[in-house]
């Protein structure tokens, strides 16, 4: 068989070019952690000063000390960026005490509900409930970040208290968060400014509300 040569070129016969070398893709420079905090926290800021509507990725991004290419690369729009700032408060369930008792289980949880609602968590609630309304995936992101958490340390709680022969079986303890928590939820949500009640006050607050809790749940 003959080979076909390579067409000829004015300055003489082309040589075939060999494959190209295969080359390691390149890395961009790693995410600074210090930069997303930074435009997480300026997002939670604009957001409790303007709320959802008046928030703008370029409002976000001045207050970081930020560009908004730089706000870009990590969230491609107002809507992820706000889900994002929403998830860094995530309530660590594992972390909270064992007291020994249902009582002590529900004291905790409802003083520790009331410091939040009445902080930077509630500034933040406030801002997003009527957006959510609207917005499925901000609605799934505020359920996640305050609904979900404290609806498993109820159920938690509740099923401690079971096993300790201090209630009945429950069918659906993780249910009975929303009887546990839903009241002081609107307690403070619907005051205009929740973060202007000191920390005394709002665990009085959740004090008062403990008996109504337990008698929810069964307990005494």
């Amino acid at each position: 068989m003959t080979r076909t040569a390579p067409p000829a070129t004015p300055d003489g016969p082309r040589t075939p070019r060999p494959p190209a070398a295969e080359t390691a893709p390149r890395r961009g420079r790693p995410r600074d952690a210090a930069r997303d905090r930074a435009i997480l926290d300026a997002t939670l800021a604009v957001l409790a000063e303007n709320g959802y509507g008046a928030l703008t990725t370029a409002a976000v991004a001045a207050r970081a000390g930020v560009s908004t290419a730089t706000l870009y690369r990590r969230w491609s729009s107002k809507d992820e960026l706000v889900i994002a700032a929403a998830a860094t408060h995530v309530e660590d369930v594992h972390a909270q005490p064992d007291t020994g008792a249902l009582e002590g289980d529900l004291r905790v949880l409802l003083r520790d509900k009331a410091a939040a609602l009445t902080g930077e968590a509630g500034r933040l609630m406030q801002a997003l409930v009527g957006e959510a309304a609207q917005n499925v995936a901000l609605a799934d992101a505020l359920t996640a970040a305050f609904l979900e958490p404290v609806h498993r340390r109820v159920g938690e709680a509740v099923r401690r208290a079971v096993d300790r022969g201090e209630i009945a079986p429950v069918a659906d303890p993780e249910l009975l968060g929303a009887v546990v928590v839903g009241p002081l939820m609107s307690r403070f949500l619907l005051m205009p400014r929740p973060d202007q009640v000191d920390a005394a006050a709002a665990q009085d607050t959740a004090d008062r509300f403990l008996p109504f809790a337990l008698r929810a749940i069964g307990g005494r």
